[in-house]
């Protein structure tokens, strides 16, 4: 099965979304009137975030490609995800921020969150394409 290259518009949308939602996200913290454990709590969850989503994107993919996929990994890929929306969310519930604050921060979470993985299915689909990284053979 030929893996088609996505476009560079899709590409840059990604990169893009990524981008713009990682660095507002800490532009915000760094400019945030809060404890500097604050700061390392969001920041800590930024990161935990982004790794989690890459790894559920590549373990899903590899799920549906054939790839092996052990169940404990992936269900930890899941469980991840959720810790790391949740852990947000209830940081943002219990805060003394502003609702305004509150949702800039949840927004600029969510789109670093999904430009983290359509940047790790692009830099995926375009290696397959370029046929660096074939795509495995079903059942192997």
């Amino acid at each position: 099965m030929a893996t088609i290259r996505p476009t560079a518009a899709f590409v840059a949308a990604s990169w893009l979304a990524l981008l713009a939602g990682a660095l507002v996200y800490l532009l915000g913290l760094w400019n945030a009137e809060m404890q500097l454990n604050e700061k390392g709590y969001y920041f800590t969850i930024l990161m935990y975030g982004l790794f989690a989503s890459v790894s559920l994107q590549k373990s899903v993919r590899d799920k549906m490609e054939g790839t092996p996929v052990t169940q404990m990994y992936y269900s930890l890929c899941w469980v991840s995800m959720f810790l790391c929306v949740a852990l947000l969310a209830i940081g943002l519930w219990n805060s003394g921020l502003q609702a305004s604050e509150k949702g800039f921060y949840g927004m600029s979470y969510i789109l670093a969150l999904f430009g983290s993985v359509t940047v790790q299915k692009n830099v995926r689909d375009l290696a397959a394409a370029d046929l660096k990284f074939p795509p495995p053979a079903p059942g192997q």
